[in-house]
């Protein structure tokens, strides 16, 4: 008895469906005269190099549609084709106007299937292949680039904790509190697959998400307060607030308004084309006067990042019923 594929194998070989089958597959075919140089393609062929139908072509018309960076390295490699033994792929770009393809060129090398001097061969479109291999390399560099940074930052952080702290365990908590704190500014921006802008975070919630560890430790809920308008920070200038936000907030909570009960801190911020300002005021707390000395390690952290990475400055006031702490910065700064 005559079996289903055997009755069915001399249908592929028809040229109907031999052309519906290359049509599926997305498949342009192509012929190339190595003396002549003189090109043939199929009707879909000229359509993904935008030619018009029926037009003469040469391998130095289609050289015209590839892109420069690409051009001489297509031609070495289309001169070599008959050298290689075996199957042979050269991706490369075309520009048709302003749009750019990917285009992948495959054939026989070594001579293998030419007649008459002609070798044949397929153009397929794989722009959305190598889009997507583009987005995932960047974002592979993305993550390298930020975990760098974070590296960098918990390095520094290792080094000041350590000094300001006399302790094993008192070094332990510190640290761990400060890079908690970039850990929840990282959650704000971290980047998504597909994301074509850089990453950023509205102020508004990167102030709530970092101050909302402190909110739950006082007699009642709500006394931290915060009014910022909506504005957003790049990933740089996210990380620089965390650090500076937690230093502050770690203050408070040893000797100003969050060390009691009843103490309330209020942020509040204007923005202007020349300059932002933040005000962080603290009220119902003990009574705070401005320490002597250089300061510590923490207050040179923030001192730093504002002066440095925000181009910036600060201020203190010493009020007998709490700290003022004024801040202003770049606005550029807060895109970074």
């Amino acid at each position: 008895m005559t079996t289903t594929a055997e009755t069915l194998k001399p249908l592929l070989w028809e040229p109907k469906n031999l052309v519906r089958a290359v049509e599926a597959a997305g498949v342009t075919l192509w012929s190339w005269n190595v003396d002549t140089d003189a090109l043939a393609m199929d009707d879909r062929a000229y359509d993904l190099w935008g030619i018009p139908t029926g037009t003469d072509v040469r391998f130095e018309d289609l050289s015209a549609h590839i892109h420069p960076a690409d051009r001489d390295r297509v031609r070495a490699a289309f001169n070599a084709t008959r050298a290689i033994i075996g199957p042979y792929e050269i991706d490369f770009r075309i520009m048709i106007g302003d749009e750019l393809k990917w285009i992948s060129a495959r054939g026989q090398g070594d001579d293998a299937g030419m007649v008459n001097r002609i070798m044949f061969g397929i153009f397929i479109d794989v722009t959305g292949r190598k889009q997507a291999e583009e987005g995932r390399e960047l974002l592979a560099g993305e993550m390298s680039h930020r975990v760098k940074n974070l590296l960098a930052i918990a390095a520094g952080l290792t080094a000041i904790t350590s000094r300001s702290t006399t302790t094993t365990a008192d070094m332990a908590r510190e640290l761990t509190l400060r890079l908690t704190a970039l850990g929840r500014a990282h959650d704000l921006v971290r980047p998504v697959p597909g994301q074509t802008e850089t990453p950023s975070a509205l102020l508004g919630d990167l102030l709530t998400v970092l101050l909302a560890p402190y909110d739950d430790l006082g007699a009642f809920s709500g006394r931290i307060r915060v009014s910022v308008p909506r504005m957003r920070v790049g990933e740089a200038a996210t990380t620089i607030f965390a650090l500076i936000v937690h230093e502050l907030a770690t203050n408070s909570l040893k000797y100003g308004a969050l060390s009691v009960d009843t103490g309330t801190l209020d942020v509040s911020c204007s923005a202007h084309d020349e300059a932002f300002t933040i005000v962080w005021t603290e009220s119902g707390g003990p009574k705070v006067a401005a320490p002597t000395g250089v300061g510590g390690y923490g207050s040179k952290l923030v001192n730093r990042s504002v002066t440095g990475h925000l181009r910036g400055s600060i201020n203190y006031d010493w009020a007998d019923d709490g700290v003022v702490v004024t801040l202003i910065v770049d606005p550029l700064s807060l895109a970074a």
